[in-house]
């Protein structure tokens, strides 16, 4: 991980999440890391740099640790570790006071809004996430 410090995304469990033995459901954890990734994008971006790309996910690898409840209070903490040309790698870890329950490592390609073709994001909103400038 760099130096920057991390993007905190607070988590709402809500019943939707959890499944038939009684906590959450593993596909949420994707939904909360992708909402987490894209609201990082989103509070660090110029606006016009929000306007002009999109972020779709390449993969994920999640590791659980522990199971979350309804009722926890569990956040994402994301943190953008490199860039190279159209993807961009995240680790994300999922944190419940501090107690990580789930580390995900994800990869996503940055796609032009209007052509939906891969493309890569200005070299200076770039430097500006990873500098924490």
């Amino acid at each position: 991980m760099n130096s920057v410090s991390p993007y905190l995304h607070p988590i709402e469990i809500g019943p939707a999440d959890i499944d038939f033995m009684g906590h959450v459901n593993n596909a949420s954890y994707l939904t909360w890391v992708q909402d987490a990734v894209i609201g990082h994008w989103r509070s660090r971006a110029p606006a016009e740099a929000v306007a002009r790309h999109l972020w779709v996910a390449l993969k994920h690898e999640i590791t659980y640790r522990r199971p979350t409840f309804l009722g926890d209070t569990v956040v994402a903490q994301v943190l953008l570790e490199k860039v190279q040309g159209a993807r961009a790698f995240y680790e994300t870890l999922i944190r419940r006071g501090e107690e990580v329950v789930a580390e995900v490592r994800s990869s996503w390609c940055c796609l032009d809004a209007e052509t939906r073709r891969p493309t890569r994001p200005a070299r200076e909103v770039i430097e500006s996430f990873l500098s924490g400038k």
